[in-house]
């Protein structure tokens, strides 16, 4: 007995959107006009579809299984594996009612990938070509992820041309009708398949779409408006990126004739500083202090990344206190930083001198 649940890979209680989704899935893995197709199990998972697909085949099929069909009159076509029946009511092209010609012109994915070709989109509308996005890192100060900064690179990629603008056409010379596609911009091909005869609409080689093609080729790119150049990149970081973070470049990635240009990815690397670590927006560090300075309080002088300020240190502090000096982080924004943050290392003496000790034993008659 076939189970033609377990054929789709669903379960008994699935929906019929389930039901579509896991046919639609099989059926482009399976057609034999794929590469790796298998006509058999496309057929199997057809009849499934069928059955499981139409409310009262499906009712029937629950009740007496795959023979349904000889039952009380039957519903023809579900087990013989044919494809008179097959349910076209979710493709956005559909198929002929009036014999085997089907139009796959607005098709979508699902089946416009089984016969190649870029088919145009819907109402004939041709799809945009794009080339590729590109990738590069770039390492940059800790000072520099701070505040930003601009910086230049050279990447050799397929760029516009720079004599006839990405046109293609030599200078001067007019456009005129491609003749392979008589300016539709597309071309409809007929392929004979287990379906029948399938007409798949494709964009024209000749004119990559657009209708028209040159009189005169551009003698510097010999028509194909790009080619393979060093370009320079001006490159703007902004104030706080991060360590491993992306600065996206739109339109500077690969040129591709008679399309958009693809995208510039730039990797930041931050060099790590001897002095300096980020903690969110605030920058940490470390001091370390004499003991007496601890007790009595001083000033320090302390080098940012603003440059030099004078820090206050009060009275009594403890190892591990933070000082926390305001709006000399990392900017948030325009008129807003985050903070520094002073850790205090205070550092004891290892060995104490004769005069050190007694001053210190002083101290602890007193109860410090």
């Amino acid at each position: 007995m076939k189970d033609y649940y377990e054929t789709l890979g669903v379960s008994k209680n699935a929906s019929k959107d389930e039901i579509k989704k896991a046919f639609y899935k099989l059926a482009q893995k399976y057609h034999p006009d794929k590469k790796g197709g298998n006509e058999t199990k496309f057929k199997q998972a057809n009849e499934a579809y069928q059955v499981l697909s139409d409310d009262a085949k499906r009712s029937k099929y629950d009740q007496y299984g795959s023979q349904f069909e000889n039952v009380g009159g039957g519903y023809g076509g579900g087990s013989q594996g044919g494809f008179g029946g097959f349910d076209t009511s979710g493709f956005s092209g559909g198929f002929s009612n009036a014999g085997t010609d089907f139009d796959f012109g607005n098709l979508n994915d699902i089946f416009s990938d089984f016969f190649g070709g870029g088919a145009s989109g819907e109402g004939g509308r041709r799809q945009e070509r794009r080339g590729r996005d590109i990738s590069t890192e770039l390492q940059i100060s800790f000072a520099d992820s701070v505040f930003g900064t601009n910086r230049q690179i050279l990447i050799t990629k397929n760029s516009n041309c720079l004599t006839c603008h990405g046109s293609g056409a030599k200078v001067g010379t007019k456009m005129e009708t491609c003749k392979h596609c008589n300016g539709q911009g597309k071309i409809r091909e007929s392929q004979r398949t287990i379906f029948g005869n399938i007409t798949n609409t494709k964009i024209c080689e000749v004119c990559l779409g657009s209708g028209e093609v040159p009189k005169e080729i551009c003698d510097k790119c010999k028509g194909k408006g790009v080619l393979r150049r060093e370009e320079e990149v001006s490159i703007v970081i902004p104030a706080g990126i991060r360590d491993g973070e992306m600065v996206r470049m739109t339109g500077y990635g690969e040129a591709i004739s008679k399309g958009t240009t693809g995208d510039l990815y730039i990797k930041i690397n931050v060099a790590s500083h001897h002095i300096f670590k980020r903690e969110g927006n605030d920058l940490v560090m470390n001091l370390n202090l004499k003991l007496s300075d601890a007790l009595l309080g001083t000033k320090y002088p302390i080098q940012t990344l603003d440059g030099e300020i004078e820090v206050t240190i009060p009275e009594g502090v403890t190892i591990n206190e933070i000082l926390r000096v305001r709006g000399k982080g990392v900017p948030m924004s325009k008129n807003k930083r985050g903070d520094l943050l002073i850790k205090l290392n205070i550092k004891l003496p290892s060995k104490l001198s004769r005069k050190e000790r007694e001053l210190i034993e002083e101290l602890k008659k007193e109860g410090i």
